[in-house]
């Protein structure tokens, strides 16, 4: 006890030094933390080999052999610690991770900075200035962030049986990645839904080689195996690969095309300088409050277009049905439901972290930060208000009653004939 307290006077001693010594506390907390380990993981090494150093004991099991060092990357600094080594067999104090050298403090900032879109380069000053000297390497930051697959993964497959999700937007973006030796874009799709009760969730994520009709169809049907159900309205652009696994994967369900994509389909029927003429009609279509007068209005336009815009005015003909889609919904809807904006901004805010890495690696690491971005989203419309009022779904479940009770209705003189 004497001799342990001695000890510790003449370490008090050395910090004291240090500490007047223009270093301050700030000098002196690696320094506490160090002989705390240091001294932890003796007492562990003892314990292991059953005698302290030098000690002659029945229960000794081998001898010491050294030491090798060990820098520890902790939010007070880079720590310098000896790991006892053994003539037989190893040793390695529990306190530690091998091959580990960042703090699990740190973990969480580079993961959080990394997510953030934050550059490797940028969190590696990010780091340094936490206290780490001698900072992280580009590898090392993909490495501790791939500890967000378990996070990731678990999102991906939970499941979605909690409610129904009556509107779903489904939509893509692309992005550069690695796929052995060539740099190939990369198609990131994601859907989103509106639920019974108004709230907004992420249903899914996927990364693959292009928007097939293949690849739709087993993304849909693998939010349909973890549950997805009572879907009656799916918003999309209009991806022929898409509609088709629409179809497939809900029956009974409806497309809406989103209106924004139409219109910059129509705008390349046209001149540049006849454009705003076209955005100008079209948008009287959807100043009206009415689902009849909304029809109405699209064959007046249509038929106006006739002479100066034939090409525009087959195309509204051909595409009527599916963009004038949420005209048989709640009206407090349409404005959410007649094009993917909500699906769009998210998918920019994607773009906007994945602009920053430029190329990733390989598909996993454009899948794990993708994920982590609509991650954050999803738990932020969990905190948020209703993004559709409880009034406005009581109008949704009247309508949808209705929908239901004709193809009943059908069902039985189907079943008659």
């Amino acid at each position: 006890m004497t001799h342990d307290h001695s000890a510790l006077l003449e370490q008090l001693t050395e910090l004291g030094t240090l500490r007047s010594d223009e270093l301050g506390l700030a000098g002196v907390l690696p320094e506490i933390l160090r002989a705390g380990l240091q001294a932890l993981i003796e007492a562990e090494a003892t314990a292991a080999i059953g005698a302290g150093r030098y000690e002659r004991s029945a229960d000794r099991t081998t001898v010491r052999n050294g030491h090798r060092p060990k820098t520890i990357s902790t939010p007070a600094g880079d720590v310098r610690v000896k790991i006892p080594k053994l003539r037989a067999g190893s040793f390695f104090p529990v306190l530690l991770e091998r091959r580990r050298r960042i703090d699990k403090a740190l973990y969480a900032v580079i993961m959080e900075a990394y997510v953030q879109g934050i550059s490797t380069r940028s969190v590696d000053d990010l780091v340094r200035a936490m206290g780490v000297d001698s900072g992280v390497s580009k590898s090392e930051v993909s490495r501790i962030c791939a500890g967000l697959d378990a996070e990731i993964a678990e999102f991906r497959e939970r499941s979605l049986t909690h409610t129904e999700f009556p509107y779903v937007f489904c939509d893509a973006t692309f992005c550069k990645v690695r796929v052995g030796a060539h740099v190939v874009s990369q198609a990131l799709i994601v859907a989103t839904g509106v639920s019974i009760t108004g709230t907004r969730e992420v249903l899914g994520t996927a990364v693959g080689q292009s928007e097939s009709y293949e690849f739709w169809r087993e993304f849909l049907a693998s939010l349909k195996a973890r549950g997805l159900h009572g879907v009656h309205l799916v918003i999309s652009d209009a991806h022929a690969g898409l509609k088709t696994a629409v179809a497939q994967q809900f029956t009974g369900a409806t497309w809406q095309r989103c209106r924004v994509h139409f219109m910059r389909n129509l705008h390349g029927a046209v001149a540049a300088k006849q454009q705003p003429v076209v955005t100008a009609g079209v948008r009287t279509i959807f100043a009206h409050t009415e689902a009849k007068d909304v029809a109405a209005q699209w064959d007046q336009v249509a038929n106006t277009f006739d002479g100066p815009f034939p090409k525009a005015a087959a195309m509204m003909r051909d595409a009527k049905t599916d963009v004038l889609a949420f005209s048989a919904f709640p009206k407090p809807h349409w404005q959410k439901i007649w094009s993917n904006n909500p699906i769009e901004r998210l998918n920019k805010e994607i773009k906007r972290r994945a602009d920053v890495v430029e190329i990733f690696p390989n598909p996993a690491a454009f899948l794990r930060l993708a994920t982590a971005v609509v991650i954050d989203a999803h738990d932020e419309w969990q905190v948020t208000r209703r993004y559709m009022s409880e009034v406005s779904m009581d109008e949704l479940r009247e309508v949808l009653a209705e929908k239901d009770k004709a193809a009943a209705l059908l069902d039985a003189q189907a079943h008659i004939a």
